[in-house]
C-alpha cells in the first residue's frame, strides 16, 4: 500500500522548491473512522471512551464459530466518499485478510480489501498560498480496526482494551504528489474538510477517528524516487509539520553521511521533535492477503450508488463554484469560506442581508476567522449573528463609520456590549463626521499648523501627503471619512 514509493509518474506537478538540493516526496495513509452506530462486521457499538472491553461483542473477539456480517451503513458512507472525490465506486469489490500477529488482533489477521478497493481514483483540490493544488488518489478501502494495547496503567504489563476492534474505517491512499510539509498539511486539512462536511467522519484527531500516516522519501532532481519511511498516527496538523520537515532533514543528513536510507515504521515524539524507527516496514507479501472465505463479494447497484448521490447535500467543492459564480468572489476566498458548513451558512446569510459580499467575506475570513480560531468555535457558535454583522457591513459601505471605526464596534458586538449596530455606534461616539463644511475647516487648520509638510508634498514627496491625511484624523478624533479627507486635501493642495 505503498504511496511514497510508487513507479507510476506523478501528474502535472509543478517544480518543486528542494531543500539542501533534495526534493520531498511525500504520500498519505489517511483512516478515517466512518460515522456508524455499530461496528463494520458486527452490532457491537462505536461510541468513544466507554470502559476497556465493554464495547466488544463475540465477533470482535474472534470467538469460534462467530461469522462476520457487513455493516451496510459503511457501505454507503464509502459511497459518499468516492462521490465527493470524483472517484470511480466498484460495482464489485473483495475483502481480503491481512495477516499478522499482535496481541490486539484477536483473529490474528485483520479484515480489508486489497487487490478490489470499493473507491478507485479521484483526487482532492486545495489552496496552498493561494495557489490552487491537486492530489490525487489512488484508492479508499473499507477494513476494520484493531483493539488498542494500554502501558501506562499496568507496571511491567501491558493491558489490551477491544473496544476499537471492528470499528469501521476507510483508508484513503494517495499518490506520491505532495512536494512539502506544507503541501501535505494542507492536503490533510482539505480531505479532514471533506469526510466532516459530507458527515461520514467525525474528524476528531485526538479521539483517533481521523488518522493520518505520511510516507516521506527524499531524492535528487530527476533521481528515483527514495526509501520511503512511514510516520504513524499523526493525530494533529502541527505535528504532521513538525515530523515530515524532521524527517526530511534526518534523511538527507544520513544520505550526505554515506548511510543508506532503510525503509521502516517511525514514530514522531511531541515533546523532543523527533521521529524514530518502530520496526522495519512491511510489503504486502508479507501480510499474505487472500479472499476472505467468510464474506461474499460487496455488490454495489448502480442504483444504490445514485440513490446515495441524490441524497448527499451541496459539496464543499460545487458551493465554492456556487459562492463564485453568484456573489462574484475569488476562488481563494470561496474555498476558505467552505472549510465548514457552518462558515459557509455564516457567510451566506450575512452576505445575502448586507449586499457586500466581497466585504462580508472579508470580515469573515479576517476578524471573524481569528476570533472564532482563538477560542476554539465555529461560526455556529460567534456571538455576533449573521444580521447584525451584515448591518455593520452596511454601515461601513453607506460611510457611517470607518473601517478602523467599524473595528471597534465589532469588538464591542463580540463581548456582547449590545446587539444594536446603530445604537453601539453611538454609544461609543463613531459615527464619522458627514458635515462638509466642518471637515473644511480641520483641513485648513491642518494645512496652516503643517506648512512643512506641505512643501514636502508639493516637492513630490507622497509621504508628506500620508502624514497630512493622519493629522486631518487624529484632529476629527478619527471621525473623518478618510476618503473624503484624502479628496478634499487634494483639493486645496492642487
Amino acid at each position: 500500500m505503498s504511496s511514497a514509493t510508487a513507479t507510476s509518474p506523478t501528474a502535472a506537478i509543478r517544480k518543486p522548491a528542494l531543500i539542501r538540493g533534495y526534493e520531498v516526496v511525500i504520500g498519505f495513509e489517511t483512516h478515517a473512522q466512518l460515522s456508524t452506530r455499530s461496528k463494520i462486521f458486527s452490532r457491537a457499538p462505536t461510541a468513544f471512551g466507554a470502559a476497556p472491553n465493554t464495547q466488544a461483542c463475540a465477533v470482535d473477539l474472534a470467538l469460534p464459530g462467530t461469522l462476520p456480517v457487513m455493516n451496510r451503513g459503511a457501505v454507503e458512507r464509502a459511497i459518499e466518499f468516492g462521490l465527493a472525490i470524483g472517484a470511480h465506486i466498484a460495482e464489485r469489490s473483495v475483502f481480503a485478510r491481512k495477516n499478522y500477529f499482535y496481541p490486539d488482533l484477536p483473529k490474528g489477521y485483520q479484515i480489508s480489501q486489497f487487490e478490489i478497493p470499493v473507491v478507485q481514483g479521484g483526487q482532492v483540490e486545495f489552496f496552498l498560498d493561494s495557489e490552487k493544488r491537486s492530489v490525487r488518489l489512488v484508492r479508499a478501502h473499507l477494513e476494520e480496526d484493531a483493539g488498542k494495547s494500554l502501558h501506562e496503567d499496568f507496571a511491567g504489563q501491558t493491558g489490551i482494551d477491544l473496544n476499537r476492534a471492528g470499528t469501521p474505517l476507510l483508508e484513503i491512499v494517495t499518490e506520491p504528489d505532495m512536494r512539502s510539509s506544507a503541501e501535505a498539511v494542507a492536503y490533510a486539512k482539505e480531505l479532514h474538510k471533506i469526510v466532516t462536511w459530507i458527515g461520514i467522519c467525525d474528524g476528531n484527531m485526538q479521539e483517533g477517528s481521523f488518522r493520518c500516516d505520511a510516507n516521506v522519501s527524499v531524492r535528487r532532481p530527476g533521481a528515483e524516487l527514495g526509501t520511503r519511511r512511514e510516520i504513524k498516527n499523526l493525530n494533529s496538523f502541527k505535528f504532521m509539520q513538525q515530523a515530515i520537515d524532521y524527517e526530511v532533514q534526518w534523511q538527507i543528513d544520513q544520505i550526505e553521511d554515506g548511510h543508506a536510507i532503510q525503509q521502516a515504521t517511525v514514530l514522531f515524539n511531541p515533546d523532543t521533535g523527533e521521529t524514530r524507527a518502530m520496526r522495519t516496514k512491511e510489503d504486502a507479501a508479507d501480510y499474505r492477503y487472500f479472499p476472505d472465505p467468510d464474506l461474499p463479494p460487496l455488490v454495489i447497484e448502480p442504483a444504490w450508488i445514485e440513490q446515495v448521490r441524490t441524497a448527499m447535500s451541496e459539496l464543499p467543492r460545487v458551493m465554492a463554484q456556487r459562492l463564485v459564480a453568484d456573489y462574484g468572489l475569488p476562488e481563494y476566498d470561496a474555498d476558505t469560506l467552505t472549510q465548514n458548513k457552518s462558515m459557509a451558512a455564516y457567510f451566506e446569510a450575512t452576505a445575502t442581508a448586507c449586499g457586500q459580499p466581497k466585504l462580508a467575506s472579508n470580515w469573515i475570513m479576517g476578524e471573524v476567522s481569528r476570533r472564532l480560531n482563538a477560542s476554539e468555535s465555529t461560526a455556529a457558535d460567534a456571538p455576533i449573528a449573521a444580521a447584525t454583522l451584515a448591518r455593520l457591513i452596511t454601515r461601513i459601505a453607506d460611510g457611517t463609520v470607518s473601517n478602523n471605526a467599524a473595528r471597534q464596534v465589532f469588538d464591542a458586538l463580540w463581548t456582547a456590549q449590545g446587539s444594536d449596530v446603530d445604537a453601539v455606534i453611538e454609544s461609543l461616539g463613531l459615527r464619522q463626521m458627514n458635515d462638509a463644511g466642518a471637515l473644511e475647516k480641520i483641513v485648513d487648520d491642518v494645512l496652516a499648523a503643517n506648512g512643512k509638510s506641505v512643501d514636502e508634498f508639493r516637492q513630490g514627496k507622497e509621504k508628506a501627503f500620508n502624514a497630512l491625511v493622519g493629522m486631518v484624523m487624529k484632529a476629527s478624533k478619527g471621525k473623518a471619512n478618510p476618503q473624503q479627507a484624502g479628496e478634499l486635501l487634494r483639493q486645496k493642495l492642487a
